[in-house]
């Protein structure tokens, strides 16, 4: 068997750009892909971390993404997430292609949260405060100004150096940025107002406990919550998920993995009819929002890296 080609991070970004990407996941769910059918992944305690396996096919392809969480890679210099795409072809189930998992990772996550953005943020919406300074944080900036007029963005991270390096990205895009670092009363107030004042809040990062208090995201804002799949971990508290519409990618996953809804279901705060609806009845138009804050709860799906992959697979052929 010849070698298989290799995608790399390169190659995905010029292949499928951010806007065809938000596209093809839209097109996708509005020609019926229902979320709620995408297999659980198994999540492999290692020695090392965990290793997430995200299996998807459809007539034309199946894929596989194995994806590997080491917390003790920062101290070797190394990404904590690592990872892998395995795309077959859907009829004989034959090898096709390898790909950079962490950028496809990279490029579909921000889609889905544009995607969901598109319609549940602000049409004006012009100030986004992003929480991380990692790729996800990046790639955010990226994908929500190409479907809302972003002008500022405030990066909000524990590290002082990531977020300046962050910020003079976004500033090099032409918008107005500036950085938040630090847990003393001055800063948190800070965050406090920029919250409060934010069209658009996009949570990119590592965190177990709610980044900021849900009281302060103001009414019709979107708040997009992509950096946990774990029961027990959660960026946003109880209060912004009882004042908000939640919709989710999926019912089945967020049940499981989503411990921003899961923690609030267990305190009590809220029940599972709470949920306003996924990804695809929004997309579809069956999601009626509140008014109040609007939160897009993600933990990633197999069925996102499938179209995405495969897209790129043949623009690349």
């Amino acid at each position: 068997m010849n070698a298989l080609p290799y995608i790399d991070a390169e190659a995905l970004e010029r292949l499928v750009p951010v806007p065809r990407a938000v596209r093809l996941l839209e097109e996708a769910l509005r020609d019926g892909l229902d979320p709620e059918d995408t297999p659980q992944r198994p999540v492999v305690d290692l020695p090392g971390g965990q290793m997430l396996l995200m299996p998807a096919a459809t007539r034309a392809y199946a894929g596989v993404k194995a994806v590997t969480i080491a917390p003790e890679d920062a101290t070797r210099e190394l990404p904590r997430i690592q990872g892998a795409y395995l795309l077959f072809d859907g009829a004989t189930l034959a090898p096709l292609a390898v790909m950079d998992g962490i950028a496809l990772t990279s490029l579909r996550t921000p889609a889905v949260s544009a995607l969901a953005a598109t319609h549940l943020a602000p049409a004006d919406a012009r100030t986004l405060v992003v929480f991380g300074s990692g790729p996800q944080a990046w790639g955010h900036v990226l994908a929500l100004r190409t479907v809302r007029p972003l002008e500022r963005v405030t990066v909000v991270a524990r590290h002082p150096q990531r977020a300046e390096a962050l910020a003079a990205r976004c500033a090099g895009l032409g918008l107005a940025a500036e950085t938040l670092c630090g847990d003393d009363p001055g800063t948190r107030a800070a965050v406090d107002t920029a919250v409060a004042g934010a069209d658009l809040v996009a949570c990119c990062t590592t965190a177990r406990e709610p980044l900021f208090p849900g009281k302060l995201a103001r009414d019709g804002a979107a708040i997009l919550a992509v950096g946990s799949h774990e029961p027990d971990a959660r960026e946003v508290d109880d209060d912004l998920v009882a004042r908000s519409t939640v919709v989710v990618e999926s019912r089945a996953s967020a049940l499981v993995e989503a411990g921003d809804v899961i923690v609030p279901i267990r305190h009590g705060t809220i029940t599972t009819g709470h949920l306003a609806g996924n990804l695809a009845e929004l997309v579809n138009g069956r999601v009626t929002a509140g008014p109040g804050p609007r939160l897009f709860k993600s933990t990633g799906m197999a069925w996102q890296d499938l179209v995405v992959a495969a897209a790129a697979y043949e623009a690349w052929t």
